[in-house]
Order: structure tokens, then C-alpha cells, then sequence
């Protein structure tokens, strides 16, 4: 069903090292050749992991880029070279300032050129390649909305390169690299679709949260609709993929349609409720011609008859139902997500921002702490680029206003609302904050997220703020998971010693917050194992899902279900993050505040599982079990 050749690897890092091992061998074979290798060159967070290996392969294994010509696919526009949103500032940080290529042979295209010169200057583009040989090898990312370079849904297959009004799901998309989304471009310099095809060879990537885009430009049809999709008819073409972002593909979402498959219990869960979610019927409801119409026959060949399975499913969906988290008191014999014992337990939530933990698991968070368990919450970062600059000067103007009231000298904190508001008032995009603006965001997240936990009724001493240092860079870009991070987590964790760990199991952005949190964890984990820590044997970990997304129902191990008073009262816990109310400034192309996408994501689950026949509840709020 792939019209496309696919190659999928287990995470990020390995399809980032396939890529450029790829690029490496073109590099290296050209040059046996005496011959110049010309490269057409990305921007964006899926290509970082390439371009680090591409300057390790360079610092470590001799990889010269002497002979190396590039050409970069896109630029926003209207922008300084040396804005820090900047295209060019980007591949000088992660590329060209760490390898040995000649600065004359980068080629990427003019975000400061009048407006009347961008036609000309276009054209130009377009013949520079060509006198270049043409691109041997093109790297692309791919956008939520099929987007290749910024050839947005409706560019022409002939298109070159050329200005193009940017889609507002792709400024929204790119507001992290603003101060918000009324920042960014609203026009950019993009390769054409017919530029990109030119190209020799073309490799895409994609990692995490892209799998529904990737299926339909992969398995569906060749369409202006979906811009990537045109990749199907070039004659070199490859899609590199991590496991998330293959998830929608026919041979990872329904095998069973794509040759012989080993009917597990999970693969089987998989199949049958996504049948009766197809077919709208409850599980019970599916019939054994239900189960030969839909590509099952081999599963009733294998398992017996519609009944058997249909119980075998709904018994798998029923037992992940919960209303204690932490287990039930004195349950034996039941098929339960949790143990009965110990009880009370020893909880420890990490939330990667100060906010995650009442957004995407509020109502367990609450009901932990309401059955007597002794919980813990941990936030790992700061949070303090996700505060707007209008919220530093709004609480500066109540602390000067507070000790005026007071009759307290308010000198000094005026002093320093104004050098905040200086600075602010002269900021450019992607600019970082200063120390002293970074301390007070960071002070403004503290207190709202100590106010929802005493809301829920934790005391302080059961709040830790970690502040890991990978976070604190003041500018969206973060470093990479340190030493640090991991002795200050193993550090928590002995000292809680806890029976149970929820964590945000995002595994969507690789170089997003969340997902270098969880390898964190990950990484804590594997050394206390290693370190032999008795207690790590009482120790289950639980995975939620951030405010972006939700776990597949089929694959759902534990589900909390609310009723309509816990969502309410979860609401009010989310409204505590005033600085993350009304406007957020990286919030993606969904427009919802995160109360409204946490109470939707909620009540969607509840009726999935309603739809295949279950209880009916008002939301539930869903988890995975990591087995370390």
C-alpha cells in the first residue's frame, strides 16, 4: 500500500543516523570523483539529529565539506540574517559553523531583499542550482498539513521557487520561534515542488506526532491537497520514519491486511476495536460476518469464534476501568490495572512544565491524594519561556504596587521593572530574556503551580521544583539531556522511594521538552536498576499523555473515569495557570486553551469506550504502564 519506499527505525536518533550516513557516503563518493556534492538542505527540529551527526562524522571520522555546495529550501520573509528565528542563523548554528565548507558555496535565500527584487532575486535561485549541477540529495521535513519547504496545500507540481503566503496551521505551527503567532512571517522564500523533484535522490524524515500526514502522503493519492504526496512520482525517493510517526501506515495500524500476522492479545485488542469502532457497534455486537467482511477471517480461524474474541476484548476494555489509581483496598482476585498492596502508596507525578500535571491527569491527581495516598509532584523545568512578557510587567507593577501599599522602599523592585520593561520594549524574535526577566517568569510559574497543589491538598513539603538545567537556555532551543538531569532525578527518586511514577509519556517531538524529560526518567530508571535499588521492585510506572494528544484506546492499560463535578473541579485547577490562560505562546496550530483541549480529550475517551459497549461516564483520563 506504500507508494513510496519506507524505511522505519525504533526512534529518532537512529533514522537521524541513517540520513546522514547516506549523506556521508554521497560527500565521500563525490569526492573520489573529484566531483562537487550538491546538497539541498532543511530547517526545522527533524533535521537537527542528522546535522549533529553530519558534524560529529566531520570533528571525529574526517568528513571534509570542502567540496560541498548547499542550497537551503526556504526562508521567512520579511527577516534579518541575523534574527535569531532566522533560517540562516539556524543552519550557521547547527551546520555550517562546526564543518569545513567554503562560506561561498551556501546558498540560502534573502529574507531581507525589497519586496520589488524578490522575483529576480527568485529566478536567480533557481539558476544557481542549475549551474551547480543540479541537487544530488534533498532533505525534507514534513509539516502538519503536508507541507514540503513552505510549499503550502495547493502549490502546483510546476511550482519553483517563489514568495508564498504561509498557512495559519504553519504559523502556528512556527510561533515557538516567535514571541507569539502575531510574530511570525506571514510570507516566506520557499524552493518550488517542481525545484524539490528536480532533485537526484530525496530523503524525508519525519519523527513523532506526524503519523496521520505521513499515511496520506505515503498510501493515499497524489494531490496538491496534501503537497508531499507528490514525492510519490519522483524515481528516487525515500521516507525515513521513527516508530511514532509510522503509527498510521497499513502495516503498523492494521497488519493483519498486509500479509500473515501473529495474533497477540494487543493485536488483537488493536483489530477488533478498531472494527467496531469502524463499524459503530459495541464489541459484543460484532458478528463472525463482521469479522470476514473487515480482513479478520484468519483471526477466527486462529481464535475460535466471534463470541470467544468479542469477550476476550471487552474483558480486556472493562478491567482497565478504574476509580483507584493506586488499587483498591482489599481487592483479590480481580483483574485490576494496579495492585491492592501496598496501600496507602507512595506517588511521585513528574510534570515537565509546572501545568502538566493538572492538565493531563487532574482528576487521578486529585483522587490519588483524596484516597490517602502520600503524593508527591515533580516539576522538572521551569516553564519560563511560556510566559508572555506582558505577564513580567503585570506582576512587577503589583510588587511595586504591594510594597508602596505596605509602606516598604519599592526602589529596587521599580528599578527593576524598569530595566524589564526596557528591555522588552526594544525585544526582537527568538531573542532570549535576560537572567533577571527569566527568574521572575520562572517565580510566576512556581506560584501557580504551588496554588494548584495546595487547591488539590498537598502540603508544600510534597512540591519539588527540579529546575533541570537542560531547560534553562532562555530561548525555545534546549540542550540535550545532561548529567545533571539524570543525578538530579535519581537523587528524587531515592529520596521518595516511590510505589508509583506517572510521567508524560510524549514521544511525539524529539527535541521537545517532554520528550527529553521522559528520556530522563528513562535514563534514571535504567541506572537505579543497574545500581541494584531494592525498592525499584515495588515500583510501577505510568505514562500520560501532555495536552497535544491521547493514547489510542486499544492501547489504554488504565483508564480513571470523572464524573461531571471532577471535571469541573479539574477546570478550576488549570484556570490557577493564569499566565497559561487565554493566550499561550506555544500552543501549535490548536487555537483551544488547554482546559478546553484536556476536558475535550477527556470526554472523547469516555465515549470511545462507550461506543464499544462499556459504562458510560462523563471523561476519563487515560494511561499506558512503562516495564522497565
Amino acid at each position: 500500500m506504500e507508494k513510496i519506499p519506507v524505511e522505519i527505525f525504533v526512534d529518532w536518533k537512529k533514522g537521524s543516523s541513517y540520513a546522514a550516513s547516506e549523506i556521508a557516503a554521497l560527500i565521500r563518493r563525490k569526492e573520489r570523483l573529484g566531483q562537487r556534492c550538491v546538497l539541498g538542505l532543511a530547517t526545522g527540529s527533524t533535521p537537527l539529529g542528522v546535522y549533529d551527526e553530519l558534524v560529529r562524522l566531520h570533528k571525529n571520522e574526517g568528513l571534509s565539506f570542502r567540496g560541498v555546495v548547499s542550497f537551503n529550501l526556504d526562508e521567512y520573509y520579511p527577516i534579518e540574517r541575523n534574527s535569531p528565528a532566522s533560517y540562516r542563523r539556524f543552519m550557521n548554528r547547527h551546520l555550517f559553523d562546526h564543518v569545513d565548507i567554503d562560506p561561498s558555496n551556501i546558498h540560502i535565500p534573502d529574507g531581507e531583499l525589497p519586496r520589488q527584487q524578490m522575483k529576480a532575486a527568485c529566478l536567480d535561485y533557481e539558476e544557481k542550482i542549475i549551474s551547480a549541477g543540479g541537487i544530488d540529495l534533498q532533505i525534507l521535513g514534513i509539516g502538519n498539513n503536508g507541507h514540503i519547504g513552505f510549499n503550502e496545500p495547493g502549490s502546483s507540481i510546476f511550482s519553483t521557487t517563489r514568495l508564498i503566503n504561509l498557512d495559519d496551521i504553519t504559523r502556528r505551527a512556527n510561533a515557538r520561534e516567535f514571541r507569539n503567532v502575531g510574530a511570525v512571517p506571514r510570507l516566506a522564500i520557499t524552493m518550488g515542488i517542481g525545484t524539490i523533484l528536480r532533485a537526484r535522490r530525496i530523503i524525508l524524515m519525519a519523527w513523532g506526532q506526524k503519523a496521520a500526514i505521513v499515511a496520506r502522503s505515503v498510501e493515499g493519492p497524489m494531490t496538491e491537497h496534501v503537497p508531499a504526496s507528490f514525492l510519490q512520482q519522483h524515481a528516487d525517493c525515500q521516507i525515513v520514519l521513527d516508530a511514532a510517526a509510522a503509527a498510521e501506515l497499513s502495516r503498523i495500524r492494521a497488519p493483519w491486511l498486509t500479509g500473515e500476522v501473529e495474533w497477540t492479545p494487543a493485536i488483537i485488542r488493536k483489530a477488533v476495536v478498531d472494527m467496531a469502532l469502524g463499524l459503530g457497534k459495541p464489541v459484543l455486537s460484532l458478528t463472525d460476518n463482521d469479522y470476514n467482511d473487515n480482513g479478520l477471517s484468519s483471526l477466527l480461524v486462529d481464535k475460535g469464534d466471534a463470541y470467544e474474541v468479542n469477550l476476550q476484548v471487552f474483558y480486556q476494555l472493562r478491567d482497565s476501568i478504574t476509580g483507584w489509581p493506586a488499587g483498591r483496598p482489599g481487592a483479590r482476585g480481580t483483574a485490576h490495572p494496579e495492585r491492592s498492596v501496598p496501600n496507602p502508596k507512595r506517588c511521585l507525578i513528574f510534570s515537565p512544565h509546572p501545568d502538566d500535571d493538572i492538565i493531563s491527569m487532574g482528576g487521578t491527581f486529585m483522587r490519588l491524594h483524596e484516597q490517602g495516598n502520600e503524593v508527591h509532584v515533580a516539576y522538572q523545568t521551569s516553564g519560563n519561556i511560556a510566559v508572555t512578557d506582558e505577564f513580567v510587567t503585570r506582576f512587577l507593577d503589583f510588587a511595586v504596587g504591594f510594597e508602596e501599599l505596605a509602606g516598604i522602599d519599592s526602589e529596587r523592585s521599580s528599578r527593576i521593572l524598569q530595566r524589564a520593561g526596557e528591555f522588552l520594549k526594544y525585544k526582537k524574535a527568538g531573542q532570549a530574556d535576560t537572567e533577571e526577566i527569566r527568574q521572575i517568569k520562572g517565580l510566576i510559574r512556581r506560584c501557580e503551580a504551588r496554588a494548584t497543589c495546595r487547591y488539590v491538598g498537598l502540603p508544600d513539603e510534597r512540591i519539588h521544583f527540579m529546575n533541570l538545567p537542560f531547560y534553562e537556555t532562555g530561548t525555545v532551543e534546549k540542550k540535550p539531556m545532561g548529567e545533571a538531569d539524570i543525578l538530579l532525578t535519581m537523587e528524587l527518586l531515592r529520596e521518595i522511594r516511590p510505589h508509583q511514577v506517572y510521567c508524560a509519556g510524549d514521544l511525539a517531538d524529539p527535541h521537545g521538552t517532554h520528550k527529553v524529560c521522559l528520556d530522563i526518567i528513562f535514563e534514571s530508571f535504567r541506572r537505579l536498576k543497574a545500581a541494584g535499588d531494592e525498592w525499584l521492585n515495588d515500583c510501577w510506572v505510568w505514562l500520560y499523555k501532555g495536552a497535544w494528544q491521547e493514547w489510542n484506546i486499544s492501547e489504554i492499560e488504565m483508564a480513571v473515569p470523572m464524573s461531571p463535578d471532577q471535571v469541573r473541579k479539574k477546570r478550576f485547577g488549570i484556570f490557577i495557570h493564569q499566565s497559561q490562560k487565554d493566550m499561550v505562546p506555544f500552543q501549535g496550530s490548536d487555537s483551544r486553551e488547554f482546559w478546553q483541549r484536556a476536558e475535550d480529550r477527556n470526554a472523547n475517551t469516555a465515549a470511545l469506550y462507550t461506543r464499544l459497549g462499556l459504562t458510560r461516564f462523563a471523561a476519563m483520563e487515560a494511561f499506558v504502564r512503562w516495564r522497565f
